[in-house]
């Protein structure tokens, strides 16, 4: 096994059973529904995050960039944690409820990565998940001085929340991936980390809580480069404890 991610394993194991209480509480795994579509990724090694996360049991479900189908699941709110890797622009009233029905029950929100951009049209979904990336010019790939991405940055990542219980613990790292920059961020949310990347956006995750669910948000994540990196497999996996209240 590889020896990074053998340490990794056991910090989070460890965090997971702090006490004889947590540890009988997670014996039962966490129910998490992962949702993509609407955005190509590395299928294998992206769900590989979630196959080597002892504490969870995880459904993949797709829906398109024009329907939110996955809020019209009957199962929905039976998940303890809805992780998005999503991108679609459309959703309808039916489904917007259903995705306001999630906080409203309290279910755990994990977004990551391109999922910032769902929904231009949508107030709500930037309040909930705390922040937005705006599509230049209303088209989806456009880059410019103001809003942008680009690929394969080494970025450098600086802990801001010493204390929070997602971040405690970790220290600086490095991380090849994506950067995005120009996209907007809520004044409630809680700064996880960031970067003095020079280009970047920031900060690059952060915590909120919307009625009766924790939300965190996280904008790394491309490729394989960085699913593959234990640091950003800690801080995802520690995201998904966080707000299922086990962390």
């Amino acid at each position: 096994m590889n020896t990074r991610f053998a340490l990794f394993g056991a910090l989070l194991l460890a965090s997971m059973a702090a006490s004889p209480s947590r540890a009988a509480e997670t014996a039962q795994k966490l129910k998490l529904l992962l949702v993509t579509g609407g955005h190509g990724f590395e299928r294998e090694p992206f769900f590989q995050v979630f196959r080597s996360n002892p504490a969870i049991d995880f459904t993949h479900a797709a829906h398109s960039r024009t329907n939110a189908s996955v809020y019209e699941r009957d199962d929905l709110l039976t998940h303890d944690v809805v992780v998005l890797y999503d991108m679609p622009d459309r959703i309808t009233g039916e489904q917007n409820k259903r995705f306001l029905s999630l906080t409203e029950k309290g279910v755990g929100l994990v977004v990551l990565h391109h999922a910032l951009a769902s929904y231009q049209h949508w107030p709500d979904y930037e309040r909930i998940i705390g922040g937005r990336y705006p599509e230049a010019d209303g088209k989806s790939g456009v880059v410019s001085d103001q809003v942008g991405y680009q690929h394969d940055v080494d970025v450098p990542v600086t802990i801001v929340a010493q204390d929070h219980p997602i971040t405690k613990g970790m220290t600086d790292f490095r991380i090849h991936d994506e950067i995005y920059w120009g996209y907007r961020v809520g004044a409630d949310v809680t700064p996880l980390i960031t970067t003095s990347h020079p280009k970047s956006g920031k900060p690059l995750a952060w915590a909120r809580t919307e009625n009766k669910s924790r939300i965190v948000y996280v904008q790394l994540g491309h490729d394989h480069s960085a699913y593959e990196n234990p640091n950003y497999r800690m801080l995802v996996n520690r995201s998904i404890l966080w707000v299922s209240r086990r962390l």
